[in-house]
């Protein structure tokens, strides 16, 4: 067994995501049903759901196998060589989409547009869930340093990861996250949610052209990469 897993600090930071993610989905459903006003609201536990589930898929097939990995992503903020302008787009990411969580409650309350057809509603909650709970968690399996905020992580011996969905495009867990965000007006039935959705989209397209730039500057080996797959969030466009 790796030594690494056997450390104090990996086993507290490993517990410590474990305690916010925990946090993180029942402060959803409070935010969720709290704002709704009421329980019978299946979107609500739709989202709830693709959340809980990727909490889950994570402490399946990620805790015991590589909990450095949830450690760093407990504690990647606070790392002095992280790239600030990341720590920014991290936080208006995080922004756009509490926007849009909270729009669409409020829209879903007080009717303020028409409701998508059911089948929108429901292909939005397919989409939402292959891109986080398939997507997202398949580029975390192939990435032993796929963590919240972009940083070399020379400490823990970073290299380039080509494997599983690597092999088609260069940020796999970026076209997740996105379908995510697309998608989430869908699952929660709402028009108005589009706007602060589609905001948090781009600026996650922003974040994964100087993520590349970063990559190709400063981790060994991963232009050779970039040879091989060419195309960073769709093949043959982008």
């Amino acid at each position: 067994m790796d030594a690494s897993k056997k450390d104090p600090k990996v086993k507290k930071g490993a517990l410590r995501w474990l305690f916010r993610e925990t946090f993180g989905n029942l402060f959803l459903i409070a935010i969720l049903f709290g704002i709704v006003g009421r329980w019978d609201w299946w979107n609500g536990w739709a989202m709830s759901a693709i959340y809980l589930l990727w909490t889950l898929g994570t402490i399946v097939f990620i805790l015991p196998v590589n909990p450095q990995m949830l450690a760093e992503r407990q504690m990647s903020g606070v790392k002095k060589d992280s790239k600030k302008w990341d720590l920014v787009m991290v936080s208006l990411m995080g922004v756009f989409m509490l926007a849009a969580y909270v729009v669409a409650c409020l829209d879903v309350r007080n009717g303020w547009t028409p409701s998508f057809p059911l089948w929108a509603q429901i292909a939005g909650v397919v989409v939402a869930a292959i891109g986080y709970d398939i997507l997202a968690i398949w580029a975390m399996i192939a990435n032993a340093f796929f963590t919240t905020i972009v940083r070399i992580q020379t400490d823990r011996g970073h290299t380039v990861a080509t494997g599983g969905p690597y092999r088609f495009v260069r940020h796999p867990g970026y076209v997740g996250t996105i379908l995510f965000n697309l998608a989430t007006p869908f699952v929660l039935n709402s028009r108005w949610a589009l706007i602060p959705a589609v905001l948090a989209a781009i600026v996650l397209v922003v974040r994964t052209a100087k993520e590349d730039q970063t990559l190709q500057a400063e981790l060994p080996g991963y232009k050779e990469y970039t040879l091989k797959t060419r195309y960073r969030l769709i093949p043959g466009v982008w």
